[in-house]
């Protein structure tokens, strides 16, 4: 079978194309993530609201660690996504006894095998004060290298009591969208920001 000339010449795809396309996918991600800051503080508080409807109408179990929490930090939106390079980022509401206390962005970059985009939602329940103040400290908080926190799924959130509570912060993934396996705080980090009304 002969190849015709254009066949023959076209050139396989190299590093170089491969990095070009890691760096496109990440840059979409980092826009898409800057685009969130657009979001007003009412907007914020509307998805923040209509998100955690959602949360406790699919599980129980994260209403009543909501009744045992002193607040509560959940970001409506998460967006994750890349191509080796990635990040993940969105923007989220502090409920203290029910009331808006804050809003912080949420930020993490990464790099290894990874590829596609998701978008889920973030439930952090903050059990202590001390726990609290972590969050509402001036520098931020690297909320992936903190021990007290630990992740758990709907499922798991059934197990837990008054007296399985042993870490401060509880943090619930859910509504996950996407292709892109594993959802992970590690390496993020919560800022306090101040959106307009």
């Amino acid at each position: 079978m002969t190849l015709h000339s254009h066949e023959k010449s076209r050139p396989s795809p190299s590093r170089r194309d491969f990095a070009a396309i890691a760096l496109g996918v990440a840059s979409v991600s980092v826009i898409g993530v800057g685009a969130a800051d657009a979001a007003t503080a009412s907007e914020l508080d509307r998805d923040a609201s209509e998100a955690l409807r959602r949360l406790y109408a699919s599980s129980p179990q994260a209403r009543q660690l909501a009744a045992r929490s002193r607040a509560i930090l959940v970001f409506p939106r998460i967006t994750k996504g890349g191509f080796m390079f990635g990040g993940q980022g969105g923007q989220g509401v502090l409920r203290v006894r029910g009331r808006t206390a804050g809003y912080y962005s949420i930020y993490a970059g990464s790099f290894g095998l990874q590829a596609g985009i998701q978008t889920f939602s973030y439930a952090l329940f903050f059990i202590t004060q001390s726990a609290l103040n972590k969050v509402e400290s001036a520098d931020g908080w690297a909320i992936g290298s903190d021990p007290n926190v630990v992740v758990v799924d709907q499922g798991a959130a059934a197990n837990l009591n008054t007296t399985t509570l042993k870490k401060e912060i509880y943090a619930m993934p859910f509504g996950q969208k996407g292709l892109m396996a594993g959802i992970s705080l590690e390496g993020s980090k919560i800022t306090r920001i101040h959106p307009k009304p």
